[in-house]
């Protein structure tokens, strides 16, 4: 019977939460076949919930409040994709729940469960039922119930784990596209799975394993603690001699106050490279042999943190925009730097593809996140885009409906002001860019022309099929070419130019007058100029272009306006 749920048990709980969907990350991501078979869900929930892993691993929570909320903040910057970021705002929410608290009961803990769906519920603006919205309502609801007459917290979290499998069952039947496909709720079963793995913690079952026997390609940095690292100190100087004397009372200094040592010499200078705490005292010891020439200092253990969290770890090769930085008075935000505003309106836009970049810097976008589809960036990452536009206010172009939310959170992260048009496409983000007023007087005068522009744009795109599935109505076969219009399945074949001659002719019935295919990665240059003279020819009044997009998984990218 567990009755109290501290600041280090919740921690462990994140943990084996975390380890539960990271390791049925795929069976999730298969749940979530529309439009395509090439679901993520999994992937973004469990990258999502990796960065609290991360932080956690870190920090000794002394209380509830701690730790919920080292975990909300890591969440917060970590969120990828629409599932990710509705997880991390269930997160949130709860842990405005346990604000103040060292520990909480049952009835505290169902509490801010169902505090976080509250704040899941208000940030998403068109909450669709059938959903983890759904599946995380009715259990936090059953949680409070079952805390008014039940002590223990496992009993409690069991019987909203309960509830929300009997939701999850019900989520084929209420949500069409669901139906259609003949699937639950991907982010729904997603949310029970930490659930469990928290409950799991909680009755002290060991963590599934998520790595196997594999050798690891990465070091796992975040295992480290700063007690791994003995001397803090990188430092590597070289000394030009101006004495003629034996080195060995030196390397004997060097060596008391420090270990690594290694001491390079030649006729003229000598290299030192030592870890110690205490770098000036080397420095000054060494120029009694002779004149410092060059001097590098680094703090390893400041590195091994930022490796730690997955941050940009600073080295002496970073002094350049360091001082830049500095100069300019802009301060590090989040382990990035704040570009300090030289204009009024900066633009940010994401996509994958050099060609695709290229366009968009053409019309203007000051910089670019590198994602898409399968590649969703995380909040941080777009933040950390954001707050390199040296502008006072920065335009963000999703260029993917499942991006959209990630970029909303960024506006609470950023003293910057951030407005983010909904672009679902790259063809509707290339269309509002041409529609930017650069000169406008006010941002929502900037806002209004591009958000109005994105109807009048159709976008048609090209990938595969992952695996074998049915879906409205189609016989999709694996490897099978799957044509999409609008986000909706058009046609599939196994010839490419068959699919591209049915997309020609939606665009002559469109009455389209303006035609661009950007091609992708796979497709080369003859494929791509030979699709463009099958639209010329299906559409002899419309002027058709044919770009290098370079984008991975869509062989082609069309827009018809």
């Amino acid at each position: 019977m567990n009755e109290q749920i501290t600041g280090a048990l919740f921690k462990q709980m994140v943990l084996h939460g975390a380890a539960a969907i990271t390791a049925q990350k795929q069976a999730i991501n298969d749940l979530n076949v529309f439009p395509v078979p090439d679901g993520d869900t999994g992937t973004n929930m469990s990258m999502t919930i990796g960065t609290a892993v991360t932080e956690l691993r870190k920090a000794a929570p002394a209380t509830l409040t701690q730790a919920a909320d080292l975990t909300a903040s890591a969440l917060l910057r970590g969120a990828r994709g629409n599932s990710g970021v509705i997880l991390s705002l269930l997160f949130r929410g709860m842990s405005k729940g346990l604000k103040g608290l060292e520990t909480a009961d049952a009835a505290a803990f169902a509490a801010a469960m169902q505090q976080g769906v509250s704040s899941a519920y208000k940030a998403v603006m068109k909450p669709a039922e059938g959903t983890v919205l759904t599946v995380s309502r009715l259990a936090a609801k059953r949680a409070v119930e079952a805390a008014a007459e039940e002590r223990d917290i496992e009993k409690v979290l069991e019987e909203a784990i309960r509830e929300g499998y009997e939701t999850l069952a019900q989520t084929t039947d209420m949500n069409p596209v669901l139906k259609k496909a003949g699937v639950v709720d991907a982010g729904g079963k997603g949310y029970l799975l930490i659930l469990e793995g928290m409950l799991a913690e909680m009755r002290g079952e060991p963590m599934p394993e998520t790595s196997g026997d594999a050798p690891q390609e990465k070091a796992d940095f975040a295992a480290l603690s700063s007690e791994d690292i003995t001397f803090t100190f990188d430092t590597v100087f070289i000394v030009r001699k101006t004495v003629e004397r034996s080195l060995d009372p030196l390397r004997t200094y060097l060596d008391s106050i420090g270990d690594s040592l290694v001491i390079g010499e030649d006729d003229d200078a000598f290299k030192v490279h030592v870890h110690t705490d205490i770098p000036g005292a080397a420095l000054t010891e060494a120029q009694k042999y002779g004149t410092l020439e060059l001097a590098k200092i680094e703090n390893m253990r400041t590195q091994a943190e930022d490796l730690a969290a997955g941050r940009h770890v600073q080295s002496t090769d970073d002094l350049d925009a360091v001082e830049q930085a500095l100069e300019s008075g802009a301060a590090p935000a989040g382990g990035h730097v704040v570009a300090p505003p030289e204009k009024k309106y900066g633009f940010l836009a994401v996509c994958a593809g050099a060609g695709l970049e290229a366009v968009f810097k053409d019309l203007g976008v000051d910089s670019v996140v590198s994602g898409g589809q399968t590649m969703n960036p995380s909040t941080e990452a777009i933040l950390e885009g954001v707050d390199a536009v040296p502008a006072e206010t920065v335009f963000v172009l999703p260029n993917n409906g499942n991006i959209i939310m990630a970029a909303q959170q960024c506006a609470a992260l950023t003293e910057k002001k951030v407005v983010v048009i909904p672009t679902k496409t790259v063809p509707q983000g290339i269309t509002a860019m041409m529609n930017a007023d650069f000169e406008a007087p006010a941002a929502e005068d900037i806002t209004a022309a591009m958000t109005e522009s994105l109807p009048t744009v159709t976008t048609a795109q090209i990938t595969y099929a992952a695996r074998d599935s049915d879906f409205d109505g189609f016989d999709i076969k694996e490897g099978d070419y799957l044509a999409l219009e609008e986000g909706r399945l058009f046609g599939t074949d196994g010839s490419l130019p068959a699919l591209l001659e049915r997309l020609a002719g939606s665009a002559k019935e469109k009455g389209s007058s303006f035609i661009s295919l950007y091609f992708g990665e796979d497709v080369s240059q003859e494929d791509a100029e030979a699709a463009g003279k099958l639209f010329e020819q299906t559409c002899p009044d419309a002027e058709v272009a044919v770009l290098s997009g370079g984008q991975p998984v869509y062989y082609y990218i069309i827009s018809m306006e």
